[in-house]
């Protein structure tokens, strides 16, 4: 029986053979950890009626774990280079695609329908280039398609600040964003040691599940990030003074402190404190309030 791909020597040997080295353009490092490979597998509860969507498969080595499990895995890999090696890799498993392209320039929609119409569902399991983290995974979720899961390998720095809860260091807009619309959680650390070539940061693997509703409930929603994104400007201002002159005339204050007063928030707060009823309650009195001047 052939080593997994993910096993240090034969990585090493599939390098060689092919004369390759990872591109710092694409973000590409190599895991060589077969329990992490594992780990992520699992955690995208894949079975033979299932779908996955990988993200960068590089030499394979996730890739063949997700074949195990799922009935149909469709791997976007945007460097030609790795299409003969994965050619060649994945050739036991006929149930993978591999399709060259970009996943930021693909239409998902079309891909799920060609790829995984008659799956039950479909999961996203990916150890994605640190450098796109943040639009890839907007994109997926934006996407409005059903993914049960999104399974993903990230820089540890990325997972703290979309897990990161209000009042903490690491809350922002993407911890906004993400949670709006999923639940997070931390399947595991990921220490450099175990990649080929090593990266300078920690990494952590985590599940985003899609929420049946978005986790707030506001009647515009892109009025609400809007709101969001200018809570978060300049995190050293307090809320009125990242608010005011967006949303209300800078001679105005007055009547911000007072429209925050209304939803129980004090001016002086700054966004990182906001829950995310505190934001959809701030939402939607700013977008009366801009209707009103509106009429």
């Amino acid at each position: 029986m052939a080593q997994d791909i993910a096993a240090p020597s034969r990585t090493h040997g599939i390098l060689k053979k092919y004369g390759l080295s990872a591109k710092k353009s694409l973000g590409q490092n190599f895991l060589t950890d077969l329990n992490i490979l594992r780990k992520i597998a699992e955690a995208a509860e894949l079975g033979p009626e299932d779908g996955a969507l990988e993200i960068g498969p590089g030499l394979g080595a996730l890739t063949e774990h997700l074949a195990r499990k799922a009935g149909r895995v469709a791997a976007v890999e945007l460097d030609d280079r790795l299409l003969p090696v994965l050619r060649e890799t994945l050739a036991p498993y006929p149930q993978v695609r591999v399709i060259h392209g970009d996943v930021l320039k693909l239409d998902l929609a079309r891909l799920w329908e060609e790829c995984f119409a008659d799956c039950h569902s479909v999961s996203v399991a990916a150890n994605l280039p640190y450098y796109i983290t943040t639009p890839i995974l907007m994109k997926l979720i934006e996407s409005g398609l059903p993914f049960r899961h999104i399974v993903v390998m990230i820089q540890k720095e990325v997972a703290d600040r979309i897990a990161a809860r209000p009042g903490s260091k690491d809350y922002g807009s993407l911890s906004v964003a993400i949670q709006f619309y999923c639940e997070t959680e931390t399947v595991t650390r990921v220490p450099p040691s175990v990649f080929v070539p090593q990266p300078n940061v920690e990494s952590a693997v985590i599940r985003l599940t899609r929420r049946a509703e978005p986790a707030v409930r506001v009647s515009d929603e892109a009025w609400f990030f809007r709101v969001v994104q200018a809570s978060f400007a300049q995190r050293r201002k307090t809320l009125a003074n990242n608010l005011l002159g967006v949303f209300m005339p800078k001679g105005e204050r007055a009547r911000l402190e007072a429209l925050l007063a209304e939803v129980g928030i004090a001016p002086g707060r700054r966004g990182e404190t906001l829950s995310m009823d505190e934001f959809a309650r701030l939402s939607e009195r700013l977008k009366a309030e801009a209707e009103g001047r509106a009429d």
